[in-house]
């Protein structure tokens, strides 16, 4: 599969180029729920941010995105309340990719600013989930824009891939841009200018910067840097990181603005706390390093420094830096056995094929028609599609081997019963009701004395087939209440 590079503009059907010369695309291809709003005044915001889409009903909903499994990917989500609703009243929910819980947004700290939130991470699957829940009875959840573009094999690769990075600050210093981004930087990452306190900007007085460092920090981010006054003088780095201790990863990226002579020499060190953490740099002229924090567990409490060495001659600079935190071990999601099974299913009932994102995590907010077991890799337990306006066929989801309850009761199904679901071991209810199924219940089904077996209301032989009236209109879950509530 090609790299991906996704810009999708919620709440829109339109597809447009911005001034960045990236491409954009309404959401209708990619989430049936919701409804499409604009904000209170769109001539004063720019595209993607004019329009969002809300959802008022499921405890999640969810956008996927195919992507080759293993692959690293950058995941941004934004939102921009924009008083869309007439209510001045912005909403909280939380924000989840892949199962995992990402962040609460809180649209009330900044409800006429955007809030973007970045994401890092390893795909598990051959595709990528990213999903709004509800955490808040009247407070709906919506989102702007979703952006997801590939990375390179060796980025972040100092980070295991069980783990996600979330983005604080990416800063590009003393940068003549206000903002970095694609197409300056191929991987679309955004680094803002940044300067210092008592620092000069300087630019490199390199031709050319050949970038061969893991990361691939775009040739613009490291075209100037900031210089301390001396060499008794450190760069302190402003991290933004929280009051809470938490584990950090830090990536700082170094290019020689002078080309020295023979007497001179650029040396230092990366400090936690005034205490020194790496190797001397000494930053390439013309080439780039890098240097990393990981493995630590840092707070707003401790500081981040470049300090010269005792025999450099002169002083210590940095041209930028990226400051994440670093997530929990990601879930594995839901049995593959029965994602697989679920899609089966899905492929023959178009009513169903709405819902995507993992159907069990993270918990509570699972599927509206799914429970779940509560194991580490959860597996699903029951299937409650009563009256969900389904009609057809029932295609073989015998791999989800974990049922004990399926309940396809008030639907049109029609056609044999399917022998597959005589095969289920642990299956203890099996509701076909008020359907239209005909010919003979198959013996694996009828001999099995463990299985409880409704099939009234059906077409089966030796039964009066039931006048067929208008299959019932697919059901819908209501907006939910709070099923947890963050603060």
């Amino acid at each position: 599969m090609d790299a991906v590079f996704l810009s999708i503009d919620c709440g829109s059907s339109e597809s447009y180029t911005d001034e960045n010369g990236i491409e954009w695309t309404g959401d209708d291809a990619y989430i049936q729920n919701g409804d499409n709003k604009t904000v209170a005044y769109p001539s004063l915001v720019p595209y993607p941010m004019s329009t969002m889409r809300v959802f008022s009903t499921r405890k999640k909903n969810c956008y996927s995105f195919k992507v080759d499994e293993g692959e690293r990917v950058l995941v941004r989500a934004s939102f921009y309340y924009g008083n869309y609703d007439r209510k001045n009243s912005p909403p909280v929910f939380d924000l989840q990719f892949d199962g995992n819980f990402w962040t609460t947004v809180n649209t009330s700290l900044r409800s006429y600013d955007v809030l973007s939130y970045e994401a890092i991470y390893v795909v598990k699957r051959n595709f990528t989930s990213i999903c709004v829940a509800q955490t808040k009875p009247g407070q709906l959840p919506f989102i702007s824009a979703i952006e997801v573009r590939s990375l390179g094999i060796n980025m972040y690769s100092q980070v295991p891939s069980n783990l996600a990075l979330h983005l604080i600050q990416r800063a590009a210093m003393g940068a003549n841009q206000t903002i970095i981004r694609y197409p300056d930087d191929a991987y679309d990452r955004t680094w803002n200018g940044a300067y210092g306190f008592g620092l000069s900007e300087v630019a490199s007085q390199a031709l050319s910067i050949n970038i061969t460092t893991n990361n691939s920090p775009p040739t613009a981010a490291l075209k100037n840097a900031v210089v301390s006054a001396s060499t008794s003088h450190i760069i302190i780095l402003f991290t933004d990181l929280p009051a809470k201790p938490t584990p950090v990863y830090i990536a700082t990226y170094f290019s020689e603005v002078l080309l020295l002579n023979p007497t001179q020499k650029r040396s230092f060190q990366l400090c936690i706390d005034d205490k020194p953490i790496s190797d001397p740099i000494i930053p390439p002229f013309a080439s780039a390093s890098e240097a990393y924090v990981t493995n630590r567990i840092a707070s707003a409490s401790n500081s981040f420094s470049l300090r010269a060495t005792s025999d450099s001659t002169l002083p210590p600079l940095v041209n930028a830096m990226e400051i994440y935190t670093v997530s929990n071990p990601l879930t594995n999601g839901t049995n593959v056995k029965d994602v697989e099974g679920l899609a089966v299913l899905q492929s023959g009932l178009k009513v169903l094929q709405e819902w995507s994102g993992d159907p069990c995590l993270p918990s509570p907010y699972t599927w509206d028609w799914v429970q779940c077991s509560s194991d580490l890799i959860p597996r699903i337990t029951a299937l409650n599609l009563s009256g969900y306006g389904l009609s057809g066929s029932l295609r073989d989801f015998s791999s989800m081997d974990s049922l004990q309850t399926i309940d396809l009761s008030d639907n049109s199904f029609s056609g044999n019963i399917p022998e597959f679901l005589g095969t289920l071991p642990n299956l203890t209810l099996l509701n076909l009701a008020g359907n239209r199924f005909n010919g003979t219940i198959p013996t694996k089904l009828s001999s099995n004395k463990q299985l409880k077996l409704v099939v009234t209301g059906n077409c089966l032989n030796g039964m009066s087939c039931p006048h067929q009236s208008p299959p019932p209109l697919p059901k819908e879950a209501p907006s939910p209440s709070s099923p947890t509530d963050r603060e």
